[in-house]
């Protein structure tokens, strides 16, 4: 026995390598950090900091759900109108109500209510289409993109709902009060990622969430109803989008057809940047918030600099998504 043992070849030492899937998100939050600070030595100050994380947390909130949707192997497309559509429901209720209920927070808790309805079924909508008509999420998704934005428009009669100026001045703290020197945005944010980090690793629903998008048959096989699973992340999307809503209408007071251009960009790229992947199968939640702050800190970057155009901002996001898929292959292979 002794001699076989020692006729074996020696064990190899198997190197540590660096898991970029798993810490290249934090690694190039770090890296966008430091070089916002080369670049304009106000990037650090205490306004600056809070600007972005607050501007972060539409997007971040927005981008929780939809790296539900993505690790399940759907897409969501009518992110950004679905904003709109319900900015502008919130608005006209709460104008109507303001005429016998005034311009207290009751009025506010009631838009709150109303948001939240609005966008669990809207969400409910998208999932029930994409599971029960056995139709591709991508094309649902651009159809009720396209249904949301007009309804908005609609409603805003072509051009801009405003928000009772009482009413305003009651919602107003939403965005731009703090708690403990935290704005509440990006409290909210907090409280969302960690929620959505709790589901998606503690939970059932969560592994089924990641077993779905990883291999539907398998799911299925393994007695997952993946129809339903799919079905409620979208539900959950619709949920992330009523929550940035809320936040989002102190902070302009109005709602029109121009409200949430391209945030269904903004999420996914928030999505794909943090590392989880497009087919599906795998993701993380904490992933997802680094890449929704690098695309704030991007944009707030070239605010601070002359070097590149603020008004390319929209094609470096593009970009970063087709370089963020590609080291995804890379990783893979």
């Amino acid at each position: 026995m002794q001699r076989e043992l020692e006729a074996l070849p020696p064990a190899r030492t198997v190197a540590t390598r660096f898991d970029w899937k798993k810490w290249g998100p934090l690694w190039a939050l770090v890296l966008l950090v430091a070089l916002g600070a080369w670049v304009n030595p106000n990037f650090l100050s205490a306004a600056n900091v809070t600007n972005v994380l607050a501007r972060s947390a539409f997007i971040g909130i927005i981008a929780v759900g939809a790296t539900f949707v993505i690790i399940a192997g759907g897409i969501d497309l009518s992110v950004g109108s679905m904003a709109a559509f319900i900015s502008g429901v919130m608005i006209i209720v709460m104008n109507k109500a303001a005429g016998s209920m005034g311009t207290g927070w009751n009025v506010v808790l009631l838009g709150m209510g109303v948001s939240v309805a609005v966008g669990l079924l809207a969400g409910l909508l998208n999932g029930l289409v994409t599971t029960k008509g056995k139709i591709e999420p991508f094309i649902v998704t651009l159809g009720t993109m396209g249904i949301y934005r007009s309804l908005v428009t609609y409603l805003a009669d072509g051009g801009t709902l405003s928000l009772n100026f009482g009413i305003r001045g009651t919602y107003r703290p939403v965005y731009y009060a703090s708690l403990w020197f935290i704005p509440y945005p990006v409290l909210i944010f907090i409280i969302v990622a960690l929620l959505g980090g709790l589901l998606l690793n503690k939970t059932r629903f969560g592994r089924y969430c990641l077993a779905t998008g990883s291999n539907e048959n398998v799911a299925r096989y393994s007695a997952i109803d993946v129809d339903w699973i799919r079905t409620w992340t979208y539900v959950l999307q619709g949920l992330c989008v009523s929550m940035a809503t809320i936040i989002y209408v102190p902070r302009l007071g109005s709602a029109s057809g121009q409200t949430g251009i391209l945030w269904e960009l903004e999420a996914i790229a928030a999505v794909i940047i943090g590392g989880t992947a497009l087919k599906g199968g795998y993701g993380r939640i904490w992933g997802t918030v680094a890449g929704a702050v690098m695309l704030s800190l991007i944009g707030n970057i070239l605010n601070l600099t002359d070097v590149v155009s603020q008004y390319l901002n929209g094609a470096i996001q593009g970009l970063i998504i087709m370089l963020a898929v590609l080291l995804q292959r890379g990783v893979r292979r």
